[in-house]
């Protein structure tokens, strides 16, 4: 009988909104400069720029309301608030029309980022995973059933910290639509139940500090609350 060298590690979830269920997490995706002011806010045009996609591990998500530690190794971590798009029926090549038939819910998210190691490893031509992939690094409440969400293709996005709105758009301002980017994503890849997909963050990202409180929301989907910690 086949048995593991040890204990395997607990399965990641998330909370679904108004029940005890938890959500499964497979994998996380992210979507890179989806919005065309936080593009440009770093530097890049995004007229020009096909989606890509970057990843974290599963137990990068934290259910919120939350204290994450100030994690190790940079002097600039910052915030992203986004769009959280969850998969519940799997599939490859999914057509643009289909893609909400195989998405089980909707939440809002951080994609929690080590600046000074993402820039540096830009700068070097390196992967972003220590910028980006680090303990706890998505923060996201508790996951909506689509049915219950009004629209993933408008609705405002916004982020304060410590009361002081930083971030505020409307997800009707993505480059590339919900329906658009997942469908280009199943094209590189088999999705499956357990996918999150993060569909990018809008203009507005900056530095917090230990004791900084981030409070955020997606209009009709959900809202979060993460304080930071100490260091790591």
């Amino acid at each position: 009988m086949m048995s593991y060298v040890f204990d395997a590690p607990k399965q990641a979830s998330l909370a679904v909104q108004g029940t005890d269920d938890r959500f499964p997490i497979r994998r996380i995706f992210c979507v890179g400069r989806n919005y065309e002011a936080h593009a440009r806010e770093m530097g890049k045009d995004p007229t020009r720029e096909a989606p890509f996609f970057f990843t974290k591990p599963a137990d990068a998500a934290v259910d919120t309301p939350c204290t994450i530690p100030y994690p190790k190794l940079t002097e600039n971590l910052h915030h992203e608030i986004e769009l959280v798009i969850a998969i519940g029926k799997g599939g490859s090549d999914i057509a643009e029309d289909d893609v909400m038939d195989h998405v089980w819910g909707a939440a809002v998210g951080l994609d929690m980022t080590r600046r000074d190691l993402q820039g540096e490893a830009k700068e070097m031509g390196r992967p972003w995973d220590w910028g980006k992939a680090f303990d706890q690094s998505a923060p996201i409440g508790p996951i909506k059933p689509i049915a219950e969400v009004p629209s993933v293709e408008k609705g405002r996005i916004w982020l304060a910290v410590n009361g002081e709105v930083r971030q505020d758009a409307d997800i009707a301002d993505l480059i590339w639509s919900v329906r658009e980017h997942v469908a280009i994503l199943s094209r590189s890849m088999a999705l499956a139940p357990g996918d999150l997909v993060m569909t990018g963050t809008p203009a507005g990202v900056g530095a917090v500090v230990t004791g900084d409180v981030i409070t955020g929301g997606v209009e009709g989907v959900g809202e979060l609350e993460v304080r930071i910690g100490g260091r790591a």
